[in-house]
């Protein structure tokens, strides 16, 4: 099952073992009639849940489970990322990518020289910034048309244009 992250319990709430998450959606109604969610606390190893309620605050998520009952079995949940299956997830308009499906893309640049692989991502006020390492250096990729100028999925390969300040 292809599986995809969109959230991190990041504590407890209360005794009755609710679990507090921060969401990675931007669009929070993919947990509206939610049932089911997969989490993983352990490197590999995720595991499915039943969902008793689930409250939405911001980018909160309040979460009571089947069978976390207390303090002490949500706490064992705290630092886990959750996920759900991909096909959950709606459909992005044509360009637009799942943080998920741009890292670990091989980068490349117009003459064709490999500059390495996305390793993270981050958002800034305008554009997110793709962070591209390769075996020589770290490069800073602004999100924007200028510089990115083919995402290929299926190949997995990103090819850019690098601004003068980054040759």
């Amino acid at each position: 099952m292809n599986l995809f992250a969109i959230g991190q319990i990041v504590k407890t709430r209360g005794i009755r073992g609710c679990l507090k998450a921060v969401s990675y959606a931007q669009t929070l109604n993919i947990f509206t009639g939610l049932k089911d969610i997969y989490i993983e606390k352990k490197a590999g190893q995720k595991d499915k849940y039943t969902i008793r309620k689930i409250d939405i605050t911001g980018k909160f998520l309040f979460i009571e489970i089947e069978g976390i009952t207390n303090i002490e079995l949500a706490g064992q949940l705290v630092g886990g990322t959750i996920f759900l299956p991909k096909e959950m997830m709606p459909e992005l308009p044509e360009g637009e990518y799942y943080w998920q499906d741009i890292i670990g893309l091989s980068v490349v640049g117009e003459n064709g020289e490999n500059l390495g692989k996305v390793e993270s991502i981050f958002p800034t006020g305008s554009n997110d910034v793709y962070v591209c390492k390769g075996s020589h250096r770290e490069i800073l990729l602004p999100a924007t048309a200028d510089v990115i100028k083919k995402i290929d999925i299926q190949r997995r390969v990103m090819e850019v244009k690098l601004p003068k300040g980054l040759l």
